[in-house]
């Protein structure tokens, strides 16, 4: 299995991300394992076709669950909270890299969403209370 870490590179921050096209190329080959990092709203409004949802603050204690010895593809919104899931599998031995501009920088280069209408949500409690007040019928 091919890994995502640039063997030349010796930039750190520059081998612990891929870009939109190449995730596209490594998602069609079949070959990686694309994790959602963002809150429950944000998942909701729309996710990167073929992700699984594993908030932050759930990485750790659910990381049995992704096979080690398949890379890791990891993104939220615009890489932070996918930078610190990134750097736990890391230390934990996976092959893990995250997507470079998060969800933002995918939907920017016109990739698809799902679900067919998804949008990327704004992060924080203020926007989770929103969406759910978006989904709530108003009496």
């Amino acid at each position: 299995m091919a890994s995502l870490q640039a063997v030349t590179e010796t930039d750190e921050a520059a081998n612990s991300e891929i870009d939109a096209a190449q995730l596209r190329a490594r998602l069609d080959a079949g070959d990686v394992q694309l994790i959602d990092v963002r809150a429950d709203h944000e998942w909701e409004a729309g996710r990167i076709p073929g992700a699984t949802h594993i908030e932050l603050n759930e990485i750790a204690p659910r990381a049995s669950e992704l096979d080690p010895d398949r890379p890791v593809v990891l993104y939220c919104r615009g890489g932070g909270r996918s930078e610190m899931a990134t750097s736990a599998l890391r230390e934990a031995g996976f092959d893990a890299v995250k997507l470079a501009g998060g969800i933002v920088g995918w939907a920017e280069a016109g990739s698809p969403l799902e679900p067919e209408g998804g949008y990327v949500a704004e992060s924080g409690e203020a926007a989770a209370r929103l969406h759910a007040e978006k989904r709530l019928p108003i009496e």
